[in-house]
């Protein structure tokens, strides 16, 4: 294979007024990279990548070699490359920590004498704050205002510092609270699918891709945009402009053919989707989706199911430019231009697909028809446990009884709460929440929980009293369509009021139950359940006092909150009494695929995207009202507990160390199988025995301030 002299493969592309320069994929082919259009979309990414980034030094011609020779192999070698995205993505819960390292390095610059100004992001980051709103406050008008006073109450100085990073460091921009998930804004608006920097000479095009400090940072995947989550140390390198190493991967082509049925939802997809790619194994592999069932799904659709990477075990699941794509992008407000340029550089490069295109190489692969996917859930503690919606109330008996929960006799029993006039068994719900980037970026199920919520109303249905309801969706433009669309007042008559814009209930942020409730739990060791619109379902991540957990579609959160137990067959059963005294079915208020269209069609509009994120970075009064400290250096509080300036460069000079290798190191951990960093390094409430709460025991915090 011939040598490629990249600065042969720099092409100019004009799109409408302006010309842009890139690295052209196919003059590479000619070029001597032999067999390279035949790769599949995000393998065109990564070569991209290094063609973009050869310098001799982290990437060398082996490297473009290595990935043209991938077509041969189809991902069976063994090595290594460095990967620059183009961005940084980070969230409040992970993202601090990096920044509090970059104060500490402006810090340690002045100590040295030096100008600390030059600590800055090389490359462009966004922290969006979205992992710290709590449900404390439900089922009122009342629990939005509440939720966010408490919320600024608990992580004011959190905020301090963050509201401080953003006004002293270049490249660095904070969505503030209250704005939305961070994937979900990641897709309504920072992302752009073909990103340009214009640093040196004309301005260069080309892919936008991303690493963030969340694991479903892959939801960007869905808008043909190559990312995936890392951990803080290789967030940092990348924000400092240092490359990821990686692996050359395997891709998985996941092909889909046909569309849904009616009655089925984008959620049953995922969940069907991510049992069959955990049952083929692709721990540390791309997945790439493709075939002609892409042209019956929406770019909303896509999104949900690149969500759930990490779920099904792979690095991501990428999503190919396709009309979807540019529809999207024009439906969200972005620039023309930016939207014109995407068509024009994918059809460029090669990485546009069409329904009849020849199938790209892949590593191997599976296919998926969807007509054949059925409503389900997921449970009762992993989200690759799909179980069908007609078997749920029977499997869960049978978890009940069985080695899961271990209690054969306990299918009946019911127990006290104390001050109510109503008592609680194994099997109720709960929790009810419609949370979580992976269902509330898709107006589809947003609409569809709307619509069961209205048809619920208008029977005569109430949502079961032990059942602590929420909404907390991913951006604000959910609340504005389903206020368009008059859904609104029918989720409030049923306790899914607005709670707040972020992660809650998926998080482990669902709060607590009410005392009572929570009493008769603990006393009577009751297995309760909560069904999430959410991605993780782990036991004791949602809430230390409920052990079964269930993913679910929005509009069957609701339709499990009026049902308020895991016991009921929803599927032949009724969910309640009608104000007419008659059964009232789930089929007699779940709404067709037409009625969801119409809606999603007539009230999902460009405007509101164009409104919302405005001026996304000002934030409310509450973020307006916080007084930055410090200028270029941060003004550390030494009795803060969650902010300090750590140790990492004191006494550094301005002469590097001796470099000594590390010799005979030991493994640290080892562990088994479907362990997660959710479970070594868990988000969520602080138990007062761990080292964390023993901390700020000592420092005089109580309990009900402890705060992740």
């Amino acid at each position: 294979m011939a040598s490629v002299d990249t600065l042969k493969t720099r092409r100019q592309l004009t799109v409408g007024d302006k010309t842009y320069a890139y690295y052209s994929l196919p003059a590479a082919e000619e070029a001597g990279l032999s067999g390279v259009s035949r790769l599949p979309i995000s393998m065109k990414v990564l070569l991209e990548n290094l063609l973009r980034n050869e310098d001799g030094v982290s990437v060398g011609p082996d490297d473009l070699k290595a990935i043209a020779a991938w077509i041969d192999n189809r991902g069976a070698v063994e090595h290594e490359i460095s990967f620059r995205p183009a961005r940084v993505l980070m969230q409040d819960f992970t993202g601090v920590p990096a920044v509090v390292d970059l104060a500490a390095m402006r810090d340690a610059m002045t100590a040295l004498g030096a100008n600390p100004e030059k600590i800055n992001p090389l490359n462009p980051v966004d922290l969006v704050i979205d992992h710290s709103v709590m449900v404390d406050y439900f089922g009122t008008a009342k629990a939005f205002g509440e939720n966010v006073d408490r919320e600024y109450q608990r992580n004011i100085e959190r905020y301090n510092f963050l509201r401080w990073g953003s006004s002293a460091f270049n490249n660095f921009r904070v969505v503030p609270p209250g704005t939305g998930i961070c994937h979900q804004v990641n897709l309504e608006y920072l992302a752009q699918t073909v990103w340009t920097n214009a640093d040196e000479g004309p301005e260069v095009a080309y892919p936008d891709t991303v690493v963030g400090t969340d694991s479903h940072t892959t939801m960007i995947n869905g808008l043909a945009v190559l990312g995936w989550g890392v951990g803080g140390i290789e967030a940092e390198a990348a924000m400092l402009g240092q490359p990821i190493p990686m692996l050359i991967p395997e891709v998985i082509g996941f092909r889909l053919d046909g569309a849904l049925p009616e009655g089925a939802t984008a959620t049953d997809l995922v969940l069907t989707v991510t049992q069959m790619l955990r049952k083929k194994g692709v721990v540390g592999k791309f997945v790439e989706f493709y075939g002609p069932g892409l042209a019956s799904m929406t770019l909303e659709d896509q999104a949900t199911i690149a969500n759930m990477a990490p779920e099904y075990g792979a690095t991501c699941g990428f999503f190919p430019v396709t009309q979807a794509t540019i529809d999207y992008l024009a439906a969200t407000n972005r620039a023309p231009e930016r939207v014109a340029l995407v068509e024009a550089y994918a059809k460029a490069q090669g990485m546009w697909r069409e329904p009849t295109d020849p199938d790209p190489v892949f590593s191997d692969t599976l296919e998926l028809d969807m007509s054949t996917v059925m409503p389900s859930l997921a449970g009762p503690k992993r989200p690759q446990d799909r179980v069908l919606l007609s078997d749920a109330a029977p499997e869960f008996k049978s978890a009940l009884t069985g080695e899961t929960f271990g209690k054969p006799d306990s299918l009946a029993e019911r127990f006290k709460v104390e001050g109510e006039n109503f008592d609680i068994g194994n099997g109720d719900v709960v929790i009810a929440a419609i949370t979580s980037c992976t269902n509330t970026s898709n107006p589809s199920v947003l609409i569809a929980a709307g619509l069961v919520a209205k048809k619920a109303v208008e029977k005569g249905l109430r949502v079961k009293p032990w059942v602590k309801t929420s909404l907390a969706p991913g951006s604000q433009v959910v609340t504005d369509y389903l206020k368009a669309a008059k859904l609104d007042k029918s989720l409030d008559a049923l306790g899914f009021n607005l709670v707040g814009y972020g992660c809650t209930t998926c998080i482990g942020n669902s709060g607590p139950l009410p005392e009572a409730i929570s009493e008769s739990i603990q006393k009577n060791d009751v297995v309760a359940c909560s069904v999430l619109s959410g991605n993780r379902n782990f036991e004791g991540r949602v809430n230390p006092d409920v052990r079964a957990n269930y993913l679910a579609s929005p509009p069957l959160v609701v339709a499990y909150a009026l049902a308020g137990s895991m016991q009921i067959d929803l599927v032949n059963e009724p969910l309640g009494e009608g104000k007419d005294g008659k059964p009232v079915y789930l089929k007699d208020i779940w709404p067709t695929s037409a009625e969801v269209t119409a809606l999603q069609r007539k009230h999902v509009t460009n405007k509101m995207f164009a409104t919302r994120y405005a001026d996304v970075f000002k934030g409310d009064k509450n973020w307006q009202g916080i007084k930055v400290k410090g200028g270029q250096t941060y003004d550390w509080d030494m009795g803060s507990t969650y902010v300090q300036n750590p140790p990492y460069f004191r006494d550094m000079q301005m002469e590097p160390s001796a470099v000594t290798d590390i010799v005979e190191a030991r493994v640290l951990a080892v562990f088994g199988d479907s362990i997660t960093t959710d479970h070594i390094s868990p988000a969520g409430s602080i138990k007062t025995t761990s080292p964390a709460g023993q901390y700020l025991i000592e420092r005089q915090v109580p309990p009900s301030e402890f705060n992740g």
